[in-house]
């Protein structure tokens, strides 16, 4: 999947996240949630493959699990980055939306876009 359709698609997800779960995941506006799409998706571009690769030990020790951390470590650094217009209520609520996101993408990826 292209950039610009994952930053659609995380748009859209952030957008409805924000809408279900309000006490957990705040977005200011729909422009913010693009912004911060486009955020997200410039750190798993450019800072992520460096975590991944120091934390590839205790990736392969939790059989993978460890990187929907890395995941919600990512969000966590764009709401950061982001604050107030973008933020999580806790770090529970960064791990519950990491793992939404990915099982949203990989759905979408596998059967919707080619």
């Amino acid at each position: 999947m292209g950039f610009w359709k994952k930053a659609i698609l995380d748009t859209l997800i952030f957008i409805a996240i924000a809408g279900f779960f309000p006490s957990m995941f705040h977005v200011s506006s729909l422009w913010m949630a693009f912004v911060a799409a486009v955020v997200v998706g410039l750190l798993n571009r450019f800072v992520k493959p460096i975590i991944v690769l120091l934390s590839l030990p205790i990736t392969a020790l939790t059989f993978g699990l460890f990187y929907v951390v890395i995941n919600a470590f990512m969000l966590e650094l764009a709401s950061w980055a982001l604050k107030p217009d973008f933020a999580f209520s806790s770090f529970g609520a960064t791990l519950v939306t990491a793992i939404i996101i990915s099982v949203v993408n990989m759905i979408v990826s596998d059967h919707f876009i080619e």
